[in-house]
């Protein structure tokens, strides 16, 4: 059996630091291990290649490949993590090729003259593609080629219309690879975050949203996707939403909730994290398709699927594999390697040994000479031991027989002068006046906070008559920065009477 899991990890830092905070390599052994994947995509790593660590990227059993954004520090970023028994053949990064090595690449690119060079390398540079290419063997002995392509889909940002275009290039670039490999006799895996729930019961208001079906990420899935029945019919597309095949009406099955309402304790989120394969490979080796909810750590949870099928391991990893970068192979370059050593003229052996023995005596004759005329100290006077702090308080024994007359200062005088008496009574009067005001002080004090009141006491949402939490209004706008009080609960179905009720209320008037 082969078991493939993929998850949006949010930052492949965070959940390693809340498993094992003091020790990396342990974190992410543990995650691999609970996990139990013999092949492990990630999404939205957030790391690039000048903070990965070794710890995060070569653990003991596995071969891992990253993906890093090449536009923006702690951004998107995929990464493979594969099993020695199932280390691909090839591993590519990126979907148009620009990215790809010389020498153990995917290949398969097929006709993508509708993108210029810049729009293609603006796609593959955000570091949202993986593939890597395995030999998997069938119950009946055949061996074939599984390409698994990893990716991060972008997210279309209402307020920025350019990152829906994106978006959609993205996917036609996704889709175009993805049937030039199945072209040439691959089976394909595409699996990761899609950032497009499919169908009204893959998201929490899909009853209730207008126009749920003309969204374009929704129409370009229903292009790629073949028909739920895998058994057999007519179907539109080349793959198949394997978790929908084996668990065609499963509601509230969501991967991804918001953090900032909540909403997964309510379990009030989408499904956008797949598992599509061909049709071919899904009928034939598909044995289950799966989510898990229980792994924490994220925004979104874990989604897999397990095929009857064996990996045939290569005998070596591709060049892409991060043990073979510098910075973790032990051969990365220093500084020095790039200087140039000056040419010189060319010194007789013999010449060299006479200017060093005559170096050697002028340096013995000049170190006798300084020792001749540099002045020692007489030992009588001197301590070898190391000097008391006191030593640097008292005058030397030289300067009292110089000064027999010096009178030392008495060490009472110094600690405890004495004061006179008319500086006492100043003293107490000088009390007493502080006192006096300290006294006004807290007369006015009390004024102004009978005055003003202090803050009010946050108001009772009407559903549940609980204490609201403020929010501040941040999208641009005429409202942007006002602040207001709503229900605390976690956001969720408005037929639940747990979820948050619809209490809403302006904390200042505008």
């Amino acid at each position: 059996m082969l078991r493939v899991v993929s998850w949006n990890i949010n930052g492949i830092r965070s959940p390693l630091q809340a498993e094992e905070p003091n020790s990396t390599t342990m974190a992410m052994a543990r995650i691999l291990d609970k996990l139990d994947a013999d092949i492990l995509c990630l999404q939205e790593t957030k790391v690039t290649r000048d903070v990965l660590t070794e710890p995060l990227a070569i653990i003991e059993g596995y071969n891992s490949y990253f993906s890093f954004s090449r536009n923006r520090s702690g951004y998107s970023g995929v990464a493979t993590f594969c099993k020695d028994s199932a280390t691909p053949l090839a591993a590519e990064e990126g979907l148009s090729g620009l990215l790809a090595p010389q020498n153990g690449g995917v290949g398969c690119y097929g006709n993508m003259d509708e993108f210029s060079q810049e729009e293609l390398r603006a796609l593959d540079n955000e570091g949202r593609a993986l593939l890597t290419q395995h030999k998997i063997r069938t119950w009946d002995g055949k061996e074939k080629i599984l390409t698994i392509i990893n990716v991060y889909c972008p997210h279309a940002d209402p307020g920025r219309p350019e990152r829906l275009t994106f978006k959609m290039r993205f996917y036609r670039l996704l889709q175009i690879r993805a049937e030039a490999l199945l072209a040439a006799g691959s089976h394909v895996i595409i699996l990761g975050d899609l950032n497009t729930a499919h169908r009204p019961i893959d998201h929490c208001e899909g009853l209730n949203l207008e126009c749920f079906e003309e969204d374009p990420g929704r129409k370009w899935m229903d292009g790629l996707l073949s028909k739920l029945d895998c058994q057999g019919g007519s179907h539109i597309g080349a793959f198949i939403d394997t978790y929908r095949c084996f668990h065609p009406k499963q509601e509230k099955a969501f991967t991804c909730w918001s953090t900032i309402t909540g909403a997964r304790r309510a379990n009030y989120g989408t499904r956008i994290d797949y598992v599509l394969g061909d049709r071919t490979l899904v009928i034939d080796t598909f044995r289950d398709s799966f989510l898990l909810p229980e792994v924490m750590g994220s925004d979104h949870c874990p989604v897999g699927a397990i095929l009857s099928v064996s990996s045939v391991p290569a005998n070596q990893c591709p060049p892409l594999c991060t043990r073979f970068l510098p910075e973790f192979s032990g051969t990365q370059l220093k500084i020095l390697n790039f200087l140039v050593q000056p040419k010189q003229e060319p010194v007789s052996k013999q010449s060299v040994l006479q200017v060093s023995s005559q170096t050697q005596g002028q340096m013995r004759q000049n170190k006798a000479q300084v020792r001749s005329i540099r002045p020692r100290p007489s030992r009588a006077g001197s301590s070898r031991g190391q000097k008391k702090l006191i030593n640097y308080f008292q005058l030397s024994s030289s300067r009292l027989q110089a000064s027999p007359n010096v009178e030392l200062p008495n060490l009472c005088a110094l600690v405890t002068p004495k004061i006179p008496e008319d500086e006492v009574m100043g003293k107490g009067v000088g009390q007493a006046k502080d006192a006096e005001a300290k006294d006004k002080k807290e007369v006015r004090t009390s004024f102004w906070k009978s005055v003003l009141g202090g803050p009010l006491p946050l108001p009772l949402c009407g559903g549940h008559g609980e204490p609201c939490v403020m929010r501040t209004v941040k999208k641009a706008g005429p409202n942007q920065g006002r602040q207001f009080y709503m229900c605390s609960r976690p956001r969720g179905p408005s037929t639940d009477p747990s979820s948050r009720c619809n209490f809403f209320l302006w904390s200042r008037p505008s």
